[in-house]
């Protein structure tokens, strides 16, 4: 089966959606599938190398960029070129690339699956706007989402008779244990986070969850010291720096910049004693999952799609409120025994959402994709086997 996935955003740009798909189309071309990636994002200089032909759209730009105006056009012509069996669009917020493609696929008799990696709550003006330039709700594109929080606010666009299916990220656990857990904090707490440093990740908020942690600690007398681990880049790393600076936190917080994977597992993981995930609308969390295989308590908001492998007490603490982020820190700094309980959970429990059952879901969308796109309908009755919203 010749598989074209297509994203605005993909390596070297690191995030959520860039990880999953190269992950995702490995996996499927080692499965005997012949598989293509569609993207604007131009290749500047990739530090990973893979197999899967990469068609950069905008690269021929005297300056290329992920959100250049040109590449619908030039995404839509590449489509017609690789002419294939089914086109899977991998969407954001701000994916019109994904979005335009996706809809130019299902026009033209392709089978043709959407996956929404973002939380699209509070932007459903901009989505029926969409819906209306496009008419991708009228076409017979099979819906899935990553997680059952960021199918909500999907379904609340689409026609009531639209069935959202889950088809979540995808992780190897045995990829992310630890050899051996870090040793107990010796009056050092260390606080592990990875994230794209942008706005909507809450790279500040984290910075001042910390800071009112270790405040609180040395309010009720404990000489506990926070250390905060950041993996990550994005447009937000030099305000930070400068937060750290006018807060005299310099000592306290590593910002590490862009690291690979072995990094985030040896140094940023191996020494982690919680994992911290500040973001009010995170659709998935790869990150954080990856740091519950690796046996780490993860602090994380309820409001998002986390809530679905993080469970309170279980795999580690559930927060509606930054301010209830601080106090979990202090919780685990306080209470050796939970912190314990929580990382010997993490490090034996299965994870549910490994990459076997994640590839059959995937096959029976492109399956369910194709008898869509033949009888020219969304179906609404079908199962993947797997979680459904409506």
């Amino acid at each position: 089966m010749r598989i074209a996935h297509v994203t605005d955003f993909y390596l070297p740009r690191l995030g959520g959606i860039e990880m999953h798909v190269a992950d995702l189309t490995e996996r499927q071309q080692h499965s005997g599938h012949d598989v293509h990636v569609i993207t604007s994002s131009p290749a500047a200089a990739c530090p990973r190398g893979s197999s899967v032909p990469v068609h950069r759209v905008t690269e021929r730009f005297s300056r290329p960029h992920a959100m250049h105006p040109l590449s619908v056009r030039e995404g839509i012509a590449a489509l017609d070129r690789l002419r294939p069996d089914v086109v899977h669009a991998h969407l954001g917020v701000a994916s019109p690339l994904a979005f335009f493609v996706a809809r130019a696929a299902a026009q033209r008799g392709i089978p043709t699956v959407v996956t929404v990696h973002s939380m699209w709550a509070g932007v459903r003006p901009i989505m029926r706007t969409m819906d209306f330039l496009g008419r991708w709700s009228q076409l017979p594109i099979l819906w899935t989402a990553v997680s059952r929080a960021a199918a909500g606010p999907v379904a609340a666009v689409l026609p009531p008779s639209t069935t959202i299916h889950v088809l979540a990220n995808g992780i190897d656990q045995d990829q992310w244990r630890l050899a051996s857990q870090p040793p107990p904090p010796d009056d050092v707490l260390v606080l592990a986070a990875v994230m794209r440093l942008a706005r909507r990740k809450r790279p500040m908020a984290l910075l001042a969850i910390v800071r009112d942690a270790q405040a609180e600690l040395e309010r009720l007398g404990d000489p506990t010291r926070l250390r905060l681990v950041v993996a990550g880049d994005g447009p937000r790393q030099g305000a930070m720096a400068t937060w750290l600076a006018r807060h005299q936190m310099t000592d306290a917080v590593d910002l590490l910049g862009r690291v690979d994977r072995r990094t985030v597992h040896d140094e940023v993981l191996g020494r982690a004693h919680a994992f911290l995930a500040p973001a009010d609308l995170e659709s998935f969390g790869i990150a954080a999952l990856e740091a519950r295989c690796a046996g780490i308590p993860v602090l994380a908001k309820s409001g998002g799609g986390m809530g679905e492998f993080i469970h309170d007490e279980a795999e580690g603490l559930m927060c509606d409120t930054d301010a209830d982020m601080s106090a979990a820190i202090v919780r685990l700094a306080r209470e050796p025994g939970l912190r314990a309980h929580i990382a010997a959970h993490n490090r034996d429990a299965v994870c549910a959402v490994a990459w076997t059952p994640l590839l059959r879901a995937t096959e029976a969308a492109y399956d369910l994709a194709t008898r869509q796109a033949h009888d020219g309908r969304q179906i609404a009755d079908a199962d993947l086997h797997g979680p459904l919203v409506r």
